[in-house]
């Protein structure tokens, strides 16, 4: 099932609507037009008992239950390593393009235990952050 919103005014309908639908959780899409409203969307899916899953930490660290997604600071270190690069005469066009390699899995076990969630410990083990 996958429900649209136009904007921040929709989410509490478009919870609703899966709650209705006896949606099993919700994948909140990564994007600059949600991250502003992440705390609303984190505390909309517990209300309406949804896990939830994300691919930013920030999300998690406001409440979401887990986040799957590029390491922003290794994005941020090989960003560095290019600028440093350029700086001694590199020419940006000649650069390597690279994929991102490094990925972290982030829990909010308070969010697992207030919906009632018991996460596999293989799960927990794997997770590179996890959050009380």
């Amino acid at each position: 099932m996958s429900v649209g919103v136009n904007g921040p005014g929709e989410f509490p309908q478009a919870f609703a609507t899966m709650t209705s639908e006896r949606a099993g959780g919700v994948l909140v899409a990564s994007g600059p037009s949600f991250f502003s409203d992440r705390q609303r969307l984190a505390e909309l899916a517990l209300k309406h008992r949804l896990p939830s899953v994300y691919g930013q930490a920030e999300y998690v660290e406001v409440g979401g239950l887990l986040s799957y997604g590029a390491s922003y600071p290794g994005l941020l270190r090989q960003a560095a390593h290019d600028v440093d690069k350029i700086l001694k005469g590199a020419t940006p066009a000649d650069l390597p393009i690279e994929q991102q390699t490094t990925f972290e899995l982030v829990i909010n076990l308070k969010t697992a235990r207030a919906l009632g969630i018991t996460l596999p410990s293989q799960t927990l083990l794997r997770a590179d952050r996890s959050i009380e």
